[in-house]
């Protein structure tokens, strides 16, 4: 079990098994479920709503990005 302290301004550092089991990194943001007794964490998702590409994934490759860079 992996554990971490509570400051007394309730913040704690997520340990890094965690940070690289959930792939996060500076700037990611982090979900919480709470079910019952327990808590799920994981790395929050965001589609970016400005990308018109973030729905498509056949249109989501650098030839693309490049081809409607200007529009």
């Amino acid at each position: 079990m992996i554990t971490s302290k509570l400051t007394s301004k309730a913040q704690t550092t997520i340990p890094q098994p965690v940070r690289n089991a959930l792939r996060l990194k500076d700037g990611d943001e982090i979900a919480y479920v709470i079910a019952d007794d327990h808590v799920i964490i994981r790395k929050a998702s965001h589609a970016a709503v400005d990308d018109p590409f973030a729905t498509f994934d056949e249109w989501n490759s650098e030839a693309d990005r490049k081809a409607y860079a200007g529009l």
